[in-house]
């Protein structure tokens, strides 16, 4: 049906999409439309000339590339696209596993208003080109029931727009942070294929039991928004609040410091849960020892409950490791870690990754005199979400 399209004048094509329109019933001319890549408006018109509403003579068949150029079209127009994508910026999620997988919370209407602003009068179907042209695709749920979402929500990501634009123009860093799906070590199958030589398939094992060995890893990061660059540790032991901090500080002296020399804060982005969850004390307490010891201003940002996938290192450097080692067996440290270092993208990213040895005891309680020693000072808007660590004294943390 595509193909046969395809092959016909402007004037059939409107004809023939108004004919498979009618078979259809309600919804039958969006659904042509989405089908053959052309607007609602040309189907209903293909339909108004069956109808015989409106004559058009035979010979006047428009000629190919006839007509007014769209927006997308025309050369002296290109930064549409980057416009496009800086509106999108602050509005993106992606699936850590998948790389190609990305999309939006604005609607088409949304963005075309607001790309009317730009100076760019566009209409919704222009955007829809927009968006598939950017690899944007209509996320699908995949569970029956999802958990509710915050009334503040949208405050609590244009409160972090807010502050990652601040730091960046002052010349401080804003990292995003969180621990990558756990792995293990091993000769155990690994999600996805590559291409290797014909009937040498790798052998891995036939069930995913742990081995006592070589045990499993967790690998933490830390991307750096503005500089496309990110720190990963593999942690061999529990994944604590402890382990995150050190992961920072790992960061921070092999990376941040050389490139941020005169840094006097620091913005972390980071999830609701897990090691580093807002309601996680150690995580507080480890982030207070870093600042004194730094001297810098910690100031730290969670996403709302919910909404993890927001978080910049899930789609712009979790999904690229997952993607460079796909089809491999993870079967040593070491491999890891080279798998992880030699992730690469077309936009420039770097990724430096090292073994954490060290050992981190679960279940540390944390007393409140020594939250109440902690130098923090907390927003008047979500206070638990969004507060800062001020360095204490001249002492170092040990």
């Amino acid at each position: 049906m595509h193909e046969m399209y395809d092959r016909l004048s402007e004037k059939d094509k409107r004809l023939y999409a108004g004919v498979e329109a009618l078979k259809l019933p309600y919804g039958g001319v969006s659904y042509i439309a989405e089908l053959f890549g052309c607007s609602r408006n040309t189907v209903m018109r293909g339909i108004i000339e069956l109808g015989g509403q409106e004559t058009i003579p035979r010979n006047r068949d428009r000629m190919v590339g006839g007509g007014r150029k769209q927006v997308v079209e025309i050369k002296d127009k290109d930064d549409i696209d980057e416009i496009f994508l800086s509106i999108l910026k602050e509005h993106t999620a992606g699936d850590p596993m998948d790389e190609k997988v990305k999309w939006t919370n604005l609607t088409k209407a949304t963005i075309a208003a607001l790309l009317t602003k730009k100076g760019f009068k566009v209409s919704r179907n222009i955007v829809k080109k927009l968006l598939k042209k950017h690899d944007y695709v209509k996320r699908k749920p995949l569970k029956n029931k999802a958990g509710g979402g915050h009334i503040n929500r949208n405050a609590q990501f244009e409160r972090i727009a807010e502050l990652r634009k601040l730091y960046e123009s002052e010349g401080n860093p804003v990292i995003s942070v969180d621990t990558k799906k756990k792995e293990l070590v091993g000769d155990f199958k690994n999600s996805g294929r590559e291409w290797q030589p014909k009937g040498t398939p790798e052998q891995v094992r036939v069930y995913d039991f742990i081995d006592l060995k070589l045990g499993k890893v967790a690998p933490y990061g830390v991307y750096d928004v503005a500089a496309n660059q990110g720190w990963v540790s593999v942690g061999i032991d529990h994944d604590t609040a402890e382990f995150a901090v050190e992961t920072i500080r790992r960061w921070w002296k092999e990376m941040g410091s050389p490139l941020y020399p005169r840094a006097r804060r620091l913005l972390i982005t980071a999830d609701c849960g897990g090691s580093n969850g807002y309601r996680v004390r150690l995580w507080r307490v480890q982030l207070q020892k870093l600042a004194d010891e730094l001297r810098l201003t910690i100031q730290v940002c969670h996403f709302p409950p919910g909404t993890s996938k927001w978080n910049k290192i899930e789609h712009r450097m979790f999904c690229h490791i997952t993607h460079n080692w796909r089809g491999r067996p993870l079967l040593s440290l070491e491999v890891i870690v080279n798998l992880i270092g030699s992730t690469t993208t077309d936009t420039g990213l770097h990724i430096r990754s090292e073994i954490d040895t060290n050992t981190y005891r679960a279940g540390v309680k944390v007393s409140e005199q020594e939250l109440a020693d902690l130098a923090i000072e907390r927003d008047k808007f979500h206070g638990e979400w969004n507060y800062r660590l001020r360095p204490r004294g001249r002492r170092s943390a040990t």
